[in-house]
């Protein structure tokens, strides 16, 4: 929980680096915050089928867009890559493939980004 909190605290920080955990900390908390609301769209009536957003799970993913970018720029950053390949994302279904490939890669030490990742907040 302290790396979905400490992404949040950086919430519009685009420079530096983030760790394998801090970035897949974030993921999974957010997707499971996204199902939970969305699950509670569906009871309370909030849930539009057609565009299969709520009222809950629309506001938080609107909430979450901006540091879930920082936290993929800074992940980039880590292994050494610009945050510019975070585009690589918009090509269909080869995109999807080569970012988990990139987010699940190891840090590289020392690279023109800084040291390493901050620690946690």
């Amino acid at each position: 929980m302290d790396w979905f909190v400490t992404v949040f605290k950086r919430y519009a920080h685009f420079s530096g680096r983030a760790s394998r955990p801090e970035y897949w900390w974030f993921t999974l908390i957010s997707v499971l915050i996204s199902v939970g609301l969305a699950v509670v769209d569906g009871l309370t009536g909030t849930l539009s089928l057609p565009s299969g957003v709520g009222l809950l799970s629309g506001l938080y993913t609107l909430a979450a867009v901006v540091p879930g970018l920082a936290v993929t720029v800074r992940r980039l950053h880590d292994t050494d890559r610009a945050g510019w390949w975070v585009l690589v994302a918009f090509i269909p279904l080869v995109g999807a493939i080569v970012m988990l490939i990139l987010m699940s890669l190891p840090g590289t030490g020392a690279n023109r980004y800084g040291s390493g990742p901050a620690p946690a907040l």
